[in-house]
């Protein structure tokens, strides 16, 4: 089950919402819990039992280390014992493959790949369960004494497939007083459309044409219709991704609760350093938090700096993906921030802005070949056609049809990519065009999921990228 589904929008959701605001409030976690666990069965119902078991070791163990908290020898082995399980069991079905495949490439060997299917989310699950036990080893957060209402905070539906990535911290007091008004529920229910239109209105449709060019659907490859596929990539993830996260913060504001954000308008960034403070913020956060600043951050010197920030995205590009292109697209990343921070900011900031703007842009893009193909040579030829390194024409009918068909679209996303709200915003703090404004934006949003019914209901192409990660 997806949020752009229709059995979601126009079936759990207002039974769930239906009962949940019914109940009274010492009920309203068993109504979350159990529509958590019917949503993951949903997909998935083998593996509730690893959700559950882990979100006993969770529990266990951080009461374990708050009980012996001036012990620091049982206080480290309750934090080791917890981390291991956890990363083993991350690493058991997300890396398992990868690692065969890698011993098989090198050794000749035919070891049989065990093809054992990712659970839905267990990359967001993990790193939630490790920031909650770090931060009570740490002394940060109080340990949960409810085993209820941490068990909660783990299975979350609406953020536990693809984010943003919630701190216990985040929702603690929410888990035993929801801030539950109808001020929130509007707020939850706009922000919630807002998401959907993102993923089912942009997404879709220029993942559609994305999907063409990335099979070789397309005829014969042009310098434009790569940059058209690279475009449309970079849009389908940025709406995929940001909408599904729209989504999410808008359930739980329903909900009464208040998750991070996770993207504040990436593509107008000026650098890269930039970027990554404005895409999925609460990844680059955690890694921030729990790897690099532990690592040494940049307190010990350059080289030892140097060392942090790739190990840091080295992980960052594992953690996307079993493959060795998420390991490169991370370490690339990983150099140009290094660029940066030795010299490229210093000569960023005396350009004219609008270059600034190029260059990141620019990088992203390429960026974007590196995380979309697993396959290394593809990598090469796509970028290779992209700078017409390869000797391919520039420009052929097929680009042009594509062009034609998709240029609506494709400008539409970059226009919605920039904050353009902020002037409606300003207009809202106005008194004579408050009711304006408001009346106007409550049509479109009820436009808006008119739209996106009537596109779910007609078109079967709805993946959602971050599901695998």
């Amino acid at each position: 089950m997806v949020f752009s589904s229709i059995v979601f929008l126009y079936m759990f959701l207002p039974i769930m919402l239906l009962i949940y605001f019914i109940v009274p409030k010492k009920f309203k976690n068993l109504v979350m819990i159990i529509a958590s666990f019917i949503f993951f069965a949903w997909g998935e119902i083998r593996y509730i039992p690893i959700m559950l078991i882990l979100a006993v070791l969770d529990y266990w163990c951080g009461n374990k280390i708050n009980e012996n908290f001036n012990d620091k020898k049982k206080k480290r082995l309750y934090l080791w014992i917890n981390i291991s399980v956890n990363l083993i069991i991350l690493f058991f079905f997300k890396y398992a493959d990868f690692i065969i495949s890698t011993i098989n490439g090198i050794t000749k060997l035919n070891i049989p790949l065990l093809n054992i299917p990712l659970p839905i989310g267990v990359s967001f699950n993990t790193f939630q369960s490790l920031s909650y036990i770090i931060d009570v080893y740490r002394g940060t957060v109080a340990c949960e004494k409810s085993f209820y209402n941490y068990l909660t905070y783990t299975t979350l539906f609406p953020q536990i497939i693809a984010g943003p990535i919630v701190r216990y911290e985040t929702i603690d007091e929410e888990l035993v007083d929801k801030k539950i008004s109808l001020d929130n529920f509007s707020l939850g229910i706009k922000r919630f459309i807002i998401g959907l239109g993102k993923k089912v209105l942009i997404a879709n449709n220029v993942g559609s044409m994305w999907n063409v060019i990335e099979t070789g659907a397309y005829g014969e490859m042009t310098v434009l219709l790569s940059w058209i596929g690279v475009v449309s990539f970079a849009l389908q993830i940025y709406f995929d991704f940001s909408g599904y996260s729209d989504m999410a913060i808008g359930l739980a504001k329903i909900f009464g609760m208040e998750f991070d954000e996770n993207f504040n308008f990436p593509y107008i960034s000026k650098s890269i350093t930039e970027f990554w403070r404005k895409w999925h913020i609460t990844l680059s956060s955690w890694f921030r938090d729990y790897i690099y600043i532990p690592l040494g951050g940049n307190r010990k010197g350059l080289p030892k700096q140097i060392r942090n920030i790739l190990i840091v995205w080295a992980l960052t590009g594992a953690w996307h993906g079993a493959s060795w292109n998420f390991v490169l697209w991370g370490l690339y990343f990983g150099v140009i921030l290094i660029i940066e921070k030795i010299f490229m900011l210093k000569v960023l900031d005396k350009l004219p802005k609008i270059f600034g703007h190029i260059y990141c842009i620019l990088l992203v893009l390429i960026s974007w070949v590196i995380f979309a193909f697993e396959d290394l040579g593809k990598i090469g030829a796509y970028l290779s056609t992209m700078f017409g390194l390869n000797g391919v024409s520039i420009i052929n009918p097929e680009a042009i049809y594509y062009l034609k068909n998709y240029i609506v679209i494709i400008i539409i996303g970059i226009i919605c990519s920039i904050p353009i709200l902020k002037y409606k915003k300003k207009l809202e703090k106005e008194n004579k065009k408050a009711l304006v404004v408001s009346v106007l934006s409550s049509v479109c949003y009820v436009i808006i999921l008119i739209l996106c019914t009537a596109s779910l209901v007609n078109n079967s192409f709805n993946p959602f990228l971050y599901f695998r990660f």
